[in-house]
Order: structure tokens, then C-alpha cells, then sequence
């Protein structure tokens, strides 16, 4: 009797252990959806967050090496790249014209000369991370699953937007280069938010 009692009491313990488990999950993934005090307030605050975060990613800075296509974009205008450069299966290009060939570590000086930044590159052809021509729910919802994201974790894209060097490069483009309007600190706040708030996304 005593041993069956035990035994009652460890299953108990341990169904309330997994539940606890399981709110800690939902509450960090992206599309938690359990309700807490101020949740719409929060979800209305990531919603408002998520317009700041979709604009940078809509500069061509951020369009021109995540393309709807095979061929990396250029320029202000976001043209095609000249040289009938390709994408390639791990993104570094494609034969002979390998994106590391002309874009080295840093900016090389002068106007109209390769940008360059550690690790220039495109995402990798099985995980083309489109950009360009997404609307801000497309882009938001293929943002947040990991399926269409990279494999990435809220943390990890927080992360990538914080402190890759290849994404920072958007503020440092050299000269002839428009750069990213929205200042890099206001982008990681706001995709704080974002994230936060559970990475709701506009209809």
C-alpha cells in the first residue's frame, strides 16, 4: 500500500515537472500562444517592433544578398550583380567566380571597388532566406520558423542581428554605398521586442 502510495506521488511529481517544462518552452518560442497578464499588449508591441525590423531588412543592403533569385544584387537599385555571378549550393558563389575572389575581410578603398566583410557570402541555395519582393507578413512569418529561417532560434536570431559582422557591414558599406537608415542598436532592440512579444506578425 505504502509502495503503491510512492509511486502515486512520483508520477504526480513528475506530471507536474513536465508541465512546468512545457509553459517554459512555449513561453520562449516564437509562436507561443499561451495568455498571460498584458499579453495582447505585448503581442501589439512586437507587431509595432516587427515594422522597424522589416524595414532594415528591406534596405538593399539586407535585399541585395538575400535575393528572390540565384544571381546576388548590386548597387543602391539593387540591379543584378554584373558577371553573371551565381549563388552556388553553399552560397559562395558558383565554379571559378567565388564571392571570396573579389570580396575580401573589409571594404576595399575607393568608390565603386568590392565591399567586403568576414565571411561574404549568400544563404545557401537549400535555404535561400528570400527577402526581396516579401511583404512584411511573409517576411515576418518565414522569420520566425526555423524551417525557412536557417534553423535558428529566437536567441540565435537576436544574436545574428546583434553581432555578425556580415550583418553589420550594412553601417559600414563604403563609399558610393547607402547605408542602413536605422541605426543598428534600434534594430536589436527592436527585434528584442519582437521576440518577446512572441513574434506576432501583421495580417
Amino acid at each position: 500500500m505504502k509502495l503503491a502510495m510512492k509511486q502515486a506521488a512520483w508520477v504526480r511529481w513528475c506530471a507536474s515537472g513536465a508541465a512546468v517544462l512545457a509553459v517554459v518552452v512555449v513561453a520562449v518560442q516564437c509562436n507561443a500562444t499561451t495568455k498571460w497578464a498584458g499579453a495582447d499588449a505585448r503581442s501589439a508591441e512586437a507587431r509595432v517592433a516587427w515594422q522597424t525590423v522589416y524595414k532594415v531588412l528591406q534596405h538593399p543592403r539586407c535585399v541585395n544578398c538575400h535575393p528572390a533569385g540565384d544571381a546576388p544584387l548590386q548597387g543602391d537599385d539593387s540591379h543584378v550583380h554584373a558577371q553573371n555571378v551565381q549563388r552556388g549550393a553553399d552560397g559562395n558563389g558558383l565554379f571559378a567566380m567565388k564571392c571570396a575572389a573579389c570580396h575580401q575581410k573589409s571594404n576595399l578603398a575607393g568608390a565603386h571597388l568590392p565591399p567586403g566583410a568576414p565571411n561574404w557570402r549568400l544563404p545557401r541555395a537549400d535555404e535561400p532566406l528570400v527577402f526581396e519582393g516579401r511583404t512584411s507578413s511573409e517576411l515576418c512569418r518565414q522569420l520566425r520558423d526555423p524551417k525557412h529561417n536557417g534553423k535558428r532560434t529566437p536567441a540565435q536570431l537576436l544574436e545574428h542581428m546583434a553581432n555578425d559582422p556580415l550583418v553589420g557591414w550594412g553601417w559600414h558599406p563604403g563609399v558610393g554605398r547607402e547605408r542602413v537608415s536605422i541605426p543598428r542598436d534600434e534594430l536589436v532592440r527592436a527585434m528584442k521586442a519582437w521576440i518577446d512579444g512572441g513574434c506576432d506578425c501583421p495580417d
